[in-house]
């Protein structure tokens, strides 16, 4: 009984009853480590619309590659956009995205962060912490001591570093070493935007093999380096850093293409309103469907809206190697996109 006399008398004490109506969730107990995976960040300004990001995302409507509407000044500019709901944080959208700097950013190992350097240099090497295993073979290589153990991370000291280029060439991780290019951004940006054109206008070239391409088949291509490469030096005329950033997009690009019959179309026009960024419309003056290649996205939602199968949609997949002559080849590989069309109407 005295027992439950005390119990009530501690209810019923303003003190207690105060502590109660005014409690606060306590602080953070733990803190996010420098690695960790956040939501991707977007820097919007930088996207080339390669739509790399969306092809890689293994997790479905995590993020969707959008257009803003056109102006008077101004064309509207295309980038992701990320669902949250939907994102898992793998980060697999930032590991592809092919400009420099990160149109996507997912954790520090992604924040590409230029310090001073005495000795000037056409590169700066950082330590991707996702992928380092902490081997340090490129501590033991190093010539002049310029990596070492910070809390418990590989970095690199800029200061001491004499761009050798030895460290990367000794780690057994592909990219957990990393020789970033930090001059002319913006011609980076101009030479990755000009192979991508260029493979995707080659892909799209090849009509009569996409439209007879069976389901569970693939297409296979390999192009010359030289068919662009004059192009690309004028946009950067050192020819190993224009190989170096060619090879980079290159390999780890991928690009979905849309395919369009226009002989076929029934011009049932449902694909007109469900386009998000406005590239399907109705001419009526020649009685068609027109699709303007700069603004479609390749979302693949006129792929799935339409009821006759005249939209196709695949995915194309790169790599630049060098063939048996010793020359520099981008092979290319096409399948049919996985996403199901059950309808087809003959």
């Amino acid at each position: 009984m005295s027992s439950l006399i005390w119990y009530i008398y501690d209810f019923a004490r303003k003190k207690w009853v105060d502590k109660f109506s005014n409690a606060h969730s306590l602080p953070k107990m733990m803190d996010k480590p420098q690695r960790f995976r956040d939501f991707p960040k977007v820097n919007r300004e930088y996207c080339i619309a390669c739509g790399a990001c969306t092809a890689s995302c293994p997790s479905p409507h995590a993020i969707i590659l959008v257009r803003d509407k056109d102006n008077d000044d101004n064309q509207g500019i295309t980038y992701p956009v990320i669902n949250e709901g939907a994102c898992i944080r793998c980060g697999f959208c930032a590991e592809v995205c092919p400009t420099d700097p990160k149109t996507l950013e997912c954790g520090e190992n992604h924040l590409i962060k230029p310090e001073f350097n005495i000795i000037p240099s056409k590169r700066q090497y950082i330590v991707d912490d996702y992928l380092c295993i902490r081997c340090k073979k490129c501590m033991k290589t190093c010539p002049v001591d310029a990596i070492s153990v910070v809390d418990d991370r590989i970095v690199v000291n800029q200061l001491k570093c004499i761009h050798c280029n030895e460290c990367v060439d000794v780690c057994p991780v592909e990219g957990a070493m990393k020789a970033v290019i930090v001059d002319n951004l913006q011609d980076q940006k101009d030479l990755i935007a000009l192979v991508v054109k260029f493979l995707e206008k080659f892909i799209e070239s090849k009509t009569d093999d996409l439209r007879s391409l069976k389901k569970d088949s693939l297409l296979q291509y390999e192009v010359p380096i030289t068919e662009i490469w004059d192009q690309a030096l004028e946009i950067i005329p050192d020819e190993e850093i224009a190989m170096e950033i060619i090879r980079k997009a290159v390999n780890r690009m991928k690009i979905r293409i849309i395919d369009w019959d226009s002989e076929k179309c029934k011009k049932c026009q449902l694909c007109v309103p469900e386009c998000p960024t406005g590239a399907i419309s109705f001419d009526k003056k020649n009685d068609t469907i027109v699709r303007d290649n700069e603004k479609c996205l390749r979302c693949s939602i006129c792929y799935q809206t339409c009821p006759f199968s005249v939209i196709k949609y695949f995915l194309a997949k790169f790599a630049l190697e060098q063939n048996e002559d010793g020359d520099e080849v981008i092979y290319i590989s096409v399948r049919n996109s996985n996403i199901c069309s059950d309808i087809v109407v003959e």
